[in-house]
């Protein structure tokens, strides 16, 4: 057990845009914060980069071929280097390690987060898919090991500092915001023919090419709903999704009086980052402060579902419930990789996913086993579905 007043923090993808910020934000709190413990899965110069500037206790490279690599790298100072996805799972457990920010790409992130919190381990959730793959399993865990799920989104972030202080207060809803991407208001005739370089080229937001995908898409603004049913404890019916360019309110929460509470601020991950790990504090920080007089106009509008359909078919994931979310998830992945690698259209993207719906079974109460099985099903089914389907194709 860590005995110190400094919290250990071990960052499960500290060289992806999430880790790299959350290092940004322990290395100006060192009075407060300690990275403890950094994974990567492949990018094994960053991690000796930043395991010599932070000196953790642990260095753990996903892809073992990089193992020799790193520890030779790392040979000179006190760090314990390991490998592989195992490594990972099993030393999120460690006794000296209080929170766990959960910043893995993807269904990669799932059984190190049941791992921790199963240990009591806080966890610092950045890793939607988690909650979007498994959501009752996860909560239910948190509930039982009596551990704290602290979101790190800015959207859910948003709507649990509005939450402070409201815990027996009814929630009537949550409206999330979107920025609608570099695509707004763009017609499908346009969505056609887009590329990657377009795509990745986000108006607010610094992040990695994934979730930079998904938001051109809307699908990480589906993904969002689906984990804020289960981070708040709602009924989809709650969650209300509306388009607002400026990103300056992170969302918000309707209470039962009909008042309504935001989170505002410039886009900035470090805010919401430094919350989670702070919590319940608040720091003070150099972070750019929002002014109104910058921003004279904030507007909103409803997203466009029949142009972007991806947020409409995570509504309709969420309703089934079931394994239903998680094949969405997995189709998803794939077919972001397949677009990031120029091998499907932007819109067959929809068409992926909306397939996979179709044709994996439907499993009404899955077991982590369950959930396991319908990932690597849905992976295979739809790489398939790229692979026999020309790309002109998968375009129109």
């Amino acid at each position: 057990m860590n005995n110190n007043l400094i919290k250990n923090i071990a960052i499960l993808g500290s060289t992806g845009s999430i880790g790299t910020q959350t290092l940004e934000v322990i290395k100006d709190n060192p009075g407060l914060l300690r990275a403890f413990m950094l994974t990567a899965n492949a990018n094994a110069y960053l991690l000796i980069q930043q395991a010599i500037e932070f000196v953790p206790e642990y260095a753990i490279i996903c892809d073992e071929s990089k193992y020799a690599q790193v520890k030779d790298a790392l040979a000179h100072l006190p760090i314990k280097v390991l490998a592989g996805y195992n490594a990972i799972k099993e030393m999120v457990t460690h006794a000296d390690i209080d929170i766990v920010l959960t910043a893995m790409v993807g269904f990669a992130g799932l059984e190190p987060t049941i791992n921790a919190i199963k240990a009591g381990k806080d966890i610092a959730l950045a890793n939607k898919e988690t909650l979007v793959v498994a959501g009752e399993m996860i909560t239910s865990l948190a509930k039982k090991h009596n551990v704290k799920i602290l979101p790190v989104d800015s959207e859910h972030s948003a709507i649990f500092q509005c939450l402070a202080g409201e815990e027996d207060n009814q929630i009537e809803k949550i409206i999330i915001t979107a920025s609608g991407g570099p695509f707004r208001g763009k017609s499908t005739d346009f969505l056609s023919s887009v590329t990657r370089e377009q795509a990745l080229k986000h108006p607010n937001w610094v992040m990695g090419a994934k979730i930079t995908i998904d938001s051109a898409s809307l699908m990480n603004k589906g993904l969002e709903v689906i984990e804020a049913k289960w981070l708040f404890d709602l009924e989809a019916d709650q969650i209300d999704v509306i388009v607002h360019p400026q990103s300056i309110i992170h969302s918000m929460v309707q209470f039962a009086d009909g008042s309504i509470k935001a989170q505002m601020g410039l886009p900035d991950m470090k805010l919401p980052i430094q919350y989670a790990l702070t919590y319940p504090g608040r720091v003070q920080n150099n972070f750019k402060r929002f002014s109104f007089v910058d921003y004279p106009n904030l507007s909103f509008e409803q997203p466009d579902t029949d142009t972007f359909r991806n947020l409409q078919l995570a509504y309709e994931a969420l309703n089934r419930g079931g394994n239903m979310p998680c094949i969405i998830n997995a189709a998803n992945e794939i077919a972001v990789a397949a677009f990031l690698n120029n091998t499907t259209g932007f819109l067959a993207m929809s068409d992926i996913i909306e397939t996979c719906m179709q044709q994996i079974v439907y499993i009404e109460k899955p077991s982590l086993t369950d959930y396991l099985n319908t990932d690597k099903e849905t992976r295979i089914f739809a790489q398939n579905l790229i692979h026999k389907t020309p790309l002109k194709a998968l375009q129109s």
